[in-house]
């Protein structure tokens, strides 16, 4: 099987097209060796089925990072049949410095000029066929969004797929040419593949031939002793890119025409405009909060838009749905009798509706399942209903497999909304830009975009998140953007948010706002941390922050539901394989006490709440851990360490759920603090072990469990102090806010004094 490789510049369209040309034969994992994602997949519309690699997005072939490492060994090492090159064909000159170091490799090479539909949308043009003719191999435009010219460009690169190529330079540099003409000749004396690259990089003191090739090294240096550039002094690498730069400008450019005729700089695209808003100095910040906020009220509100509130406060009177069909279809109702249901207090939000319906089905997959018991003996009632006695199987089953799962399976529709939503702001680009605004703005307080990239992927899942603080050349940034981590809640711990904010309508204007606090609360917390480290710290290294932002567009659907239907898959199968396992043994010892032979017992006689109330004691003054449920919020915390859907899978298994769970308003936040900053799970802990060395790996599983423990009980006493005396809980509030403060005015001024 033939074997395509894609490589391009980050934002050019690459995984686009990987995934319009792969679908669903796509395969993700890691590169042997490091953590760089690998995705290869399947194109079957050829003669012959096409393995389709999507190496790393890279700018250059220089080994700055582990991305251009990767995909540098797997061209030279792996030899692909061919290589793609996808180019952002609205940023011509830029993507093209990369194609002149792919030029130089002996690899038939096929150029995809990516987003020719926005080129024409301007009323620009490109001529591609005077820019094959200029590089040398075949160029083709296409729109990889929209699924132009895919099969004329796969049709070509099988082409060329069995005709060997050898490697050019645009080099135009005399001297400097000839010494790479010597140095080529030497590689080619060792019978080394792709000589004029590897001579290249040698001459350019490239760390990885410099360790390869020592004995060439001197040539180098004998020559460079003998050379000396009025601009780049003896610096061959700052040399040989702006030479790139220079053929770059003279010789392809022109293949982009204008719709002016000329290139204008001060033109102002769609983008350009959108952006004078978006990331805005002052209103960025306040509009990204804002879009957040409608993201979480869509998807866990219980009252859309606060039409109920909004009402009771107009006429003083409570708004109320009594219609049947109504409360009914909203609430997903169709059993209870109405005198129960009563109604249904404003409109609740597409996520609320869906999850209504569907802990609806899932509850109904429960009654039936312990119907059959009931049928056959195995569940006895009484005459109210109520159970009397129980197999253990049954027991097993529908109260301890079933009804964890249905705790955390019936949120799937508000976690799958949620992920939609954060989907849509992907593709768009506009979370691009949220790196951007928050490196602008926290740059100052030892918080780089770079560090904040890792941090929002945490949205998704801390594992990748770790992962990706690779990037981090700074040891101290590493550490400590991997220890910030857990305070961006990943999807996993969505489900214990929508369960809490069912339960929390206690806050007087819905669970939305609980869940929105969550979520903004853990980043300012994060920024708040980043303050102290930095004010405490001696290395005041900030990483510098170099983006492209993509130009926006309209998510495409195929896209959005790829990434919803990735990161769901994810969730259900964690909770079907995991999960299940967990809940057998959260069932063994909430039924059984030590002496197991004699059967189900009482579950607060039970082995699992003597280990419980064992270590309720640690948490005990958190305020959750009180009181008669304490032990089995203390279980819920400590079986989330193994995966956090396992804190509401717990909670149902030990009879928690929305109706039973009495904390108050503290306990509850305080609960949730906990599970947000604590370890986030086993697959975390593997991870930073594998990004953190020594001591520091301890250090951050220290600092994890201080800082949730710590939080959650500021929250929890800060909460009784305000039901205390609100004037006395304010006082302590704003003293707090003004140490912090006080210690982001004493970073920024040290930064400011640095600076100059």
């Amino acid at each position: 099987m033939k074997r395509f490789a894609l490589a391009g510049n980050p934002n050019s369209g690459k995984t686009t097209l990987f995934n319009k040309l792969t679908g669903s034969t796509a395969h993700v994992g890691n590169w042997p060796g490091v953590t760089v994602e690998k995705k290869t997949g399947i194109y079957k519309k050829l003669a012959e089925p096409i393995e389709v690699v999507d190496l790393p997005g890279i700018y250059s072939l220089s080994p700055y990072t582990n991305e251009e490492v990767v995909s540098r060994n797997y061209i030279i090492d792996e030899k692909p049949d061919v290589l793609i090159n996808i180019i952002d064909a609205t940023n011509l000159e830029r993507n093209l410095y990369l194609t002149t170091q792919l030029l130089e490799i002996n690899v038939p090479i096929v150029v995809a000029l990516n987003m020719n539909d926005i080129v024409r949308k301007k009323g620009d043009y490109l001529d591609e066929k005077s820019l094959e003719k200029r590089l040398g191999i075949p160029v083709v435009t296409i729109s990889a969004l929209k699924g132009e010219g895919l099969d004329e460009l796969m049709v070509r690169a099988l082409e060329i797929a069995n005709k060997p190529r050898e490697g050019i330079s645009v080099i135009e540099n005399k001297p400097l040419m000839h010494l790479i003409q010597d140095v080529t000749i030497a590689f080619k004396g060792q019978s080394v593949d792709n000589p004029l690259f590897h001579a290249i990089k040698l001459v350019e003191l490239d760390e990885l031939e410099v360790k390869d090739h020592p004995e060439l090294v001197p040539m180098v240096n004998n020559f460079k002793a003998t050379f000396d550039d009025q601009i780049f002094g003896d610096d061959f690498e700052a040399l040989i890119a702006d030479a790139r730069y220079r053929y770059i400008s003279s010789h392809y450019s022109a293949a982009y025409v204008h719709k002016s005729g000329e290139y204008d700089e001060k033109r102002e695209t769609t983008s350009d405009k959108i952006d004078k808003v978006l990331t805005h100095r002052f209103w960025a910040i306040p509009l990204f909060i804002i879009i957040m906020f409608f993201v979480f009220h869509f998807t866990f509100s219980e009252d859309l838009f606060f039409i109920g509130k909004i009402s009771s406060l107009i006429t003083g009177n409570e708004f109320l749905i009594t219609n049947e069909f109504w409360t009914r279809f909203l609430s997903g109702d169709l059993v209870t009798p109405m005198e129960e249901l009563g109604g249904i207090e404003g409109i609740p939000s597409l996520g609320v509706f869906l999850q209504n319906w569907f802990a609806s089905f899932t509850g109904f997959i429960i009654d039936t399942v312990r119907g059959w018991f009931i049928s056959g003996g195995a569940v006895i009632l009484d005459e109210a209903g109520e159970i009397v006695s129980q197999t253990w199987y049954a027991s097993l089953l529908c109260d301890g497999v079933l009804a964890g799962l249905d705790a955390v399976l019936s949120f799937i529709p508000q976690i799958a909304l949620l992920f939609f939503f954060i989907a849509i702001l992907e593709d768009s680009g506009y979370m691009s830009r949220i790196a951007f605004i928050l490196d602008r703005s926290f740059r100052r307080f030892g918080l780089s975009g770079k560090a904040f990239i890792p941090m929002l992927t945490g949205f998704g899942c801390s594992v990748p998140a770790i992962m990706a603080t690779r990037t981090l050349e700074n040891d101290t940034e590493k550490n400590r953007t991997i220890r910030l981590i857990t305070c961006f809640s990943c999807g996993a711990k969505a489900p214990l948010w929508a369960l809490l904010a069912a339960v929390g309508t206690w806050i007087g204007w819905g669970g939305d706002l609980f869940v929105f606090s969550i979520y903004i609360g853990g980043i300012a917390l994060a920024i708040i941390l980043a303050i102290f480290m930095k004010l405490f710290s001696k290395d005041q290294y900030v990483s510098p922050f170099i983006m492209e932002l993509p130009a926006y567009h309209l998510p495409q659907a195929r896209n959005v539901f790829v990434r919803v239907w990735e990161r769901l898959k994810h969730y259900v199968e964690r909770a079907a394989t995991v999960l299940v396992a967990a809940l057998i043994v959260l069932w063994f010892l909430s039924n059984f006490s030590w002496a197991f032979w004699n059967g189900i017992v009482d579950m607060n006689s039970s082995m699992l709440s003597d280990i419980g109330r064992v270590f309720s004691y640690v948490f005990y003054p958190l305020g959750w851990a009180q009181g008669a449920d304490g032990w089995k919020y203390t279980v819920a915390s400590i079986s989330g360490l193994i995966a956090k859907e396992h804190v509401v899978g717990s909670l149902a298994s030990l009879g928690l759920i929305e109706e039973t769970i009495s904390l108050d308003a503290a306990g509850i936040y305080a609960f949730a603090a906990f599970n947000l900053f604590t370890v986030p799970c086993f697959a975390a802990i593997a991870a930073a072990k594998g990004e953190q060395k020594g001591k520091e790996f301890f250090i951050t599983l220290l600092f994890w469990f201080i800082l949730s423990y710590g939080t959650s009980l500021v929250i929890y006493w800060l909460g009784e102090l305000y039901i205390f005396a609100w004037w006395l809980g304010l006082i302590v509030t704003l003293v707090s806010a003004g140490l912090v403060v006080g210690a982001g005015f004493i970073v920024n001024n040290r930064n400011k004094v640095r600076a100059h």
